[in-house]
């Protein structure tokens, strides 16, 4: 009786011990899962971020004009119209692109063209009331966008975390015609070329000749500006990069200065058409 005791003691014991080494054996797995388990909170937070890229506001523009002549009010309202549609298109580019393209994308791709955009646009405006009133000056400072962005408001200058779109369309890829306007580019990224504006434009009356002049100047310049765009953003964003950030803006830009030519060239003679087939350029590798 007294040998069979500590027997089953010993028995006992080791049952003990078996049972809490499952007991420790589990408390282990328990633990292991639970460092591995994501914190609900920062993937909450991690959606909310990337579904909400921020928006992008404007200063008001029809406020800051004088009295439109009853003759611009058409006008005048149309490109008002404009800046309001150039804004929504931007808007919804920046939820289309979030996530792609680098540190700098937003501003290069979408806040950068879009304020080119409405500088034209602004500049059309004044324009139409210069016809028949005094022409505004000091517009083209209400042409600058921001970005609103997870709680903060970053200027045209900053950088952005979203990136930009296609806005332009693959007809931008197939401009005819020679390159008049060809900057010099790197050998490496090639160089953008575009049809020949000044060689097919009609007479131009002498009244006219300083405003399109001017605008012929604004076209090199905008090629050179997207050479250089082209060079410092080699190997950003994905496969339609070039096209969606630099052909599809540089498009939008020659649309609006070859319109100018066209109206310059009108109010004294014979107002050229077809012109905007001229717009679209193409990159040369």
């Amino acid at each position: 009786m007294s040998r069979a005791l500590p027997k089953y003691n010993k028995r006992r014991v080791v049952f003990i011990g078996g049972a809490a080494a499952v007991a420790l054996t589990g408390a282990v797995i328990a633990g292991t899962a639970l460092a591995g388990t994501p914190d609900k909170s920062s993937t909450t937070q991690s959606a909310r971020t990337l579904s909400d890229p921020g928006t992008i506001s404007c200063p008001d523009v029809k406020s800051q004009l004088p009295a439109i002549p009853a003759s611009a009010q058409a006008e005048v309202d149309r490109n008002l119209a404009l800046l309001d549609t150039q804004i929504a298109e931007a808007n919804k580019r920046l939820v289309d692109t979030v996530g792609q393209g680098g540190a700098n994308f937003v501003q290069n791709a979408i806040l950068g063209p879009l304020k080119d955009k409405r500088v034209s646009t602004i500049d059309r405006i004044a324009i139409s009331i210069g016809r028949k009133g005094t022409k505004p000056t000091g517009l083209d400072a209400l042409a600058a966008c921001t970005l609103n962005a997870a709680g903060t408001t970053g200027s045209t200058g900053a950088t952005g975390t979203a990136t930009a779109t296609p806005s332009a369309t693959a007809a931008a890829t197939q401009a005819a015609g020679g390159t008049d306007n060809t900057a010099a580019g790197s050998s490496a990224v090639g160089t953008i070329s575009c049809p020949d504006v000044k060689s097919q434009l009609p007479a131009i009356p002498a009244s006219a000749q300083a405003e399109v002049d001017r605008n012929l100047a604004l076209l090199d310049t905008q090629i050179a500006e997207a050479n250089k765009r082209l060079v410092d953003t080699v190997g950003q964003g994905g496969a339609n990069f070039v096209q969606n950030a630099i052909l599809g803006p540089l498009k939008d830009k020659r649309v609006s200065t070859i319109d100018r030519i066209a109206i310059s060239i009108g109010r004294k003679g014979t107002k050229p058409t077809g012109l905007d087939s001229l717009a679209a350029c193409t990159l040369t590798k």
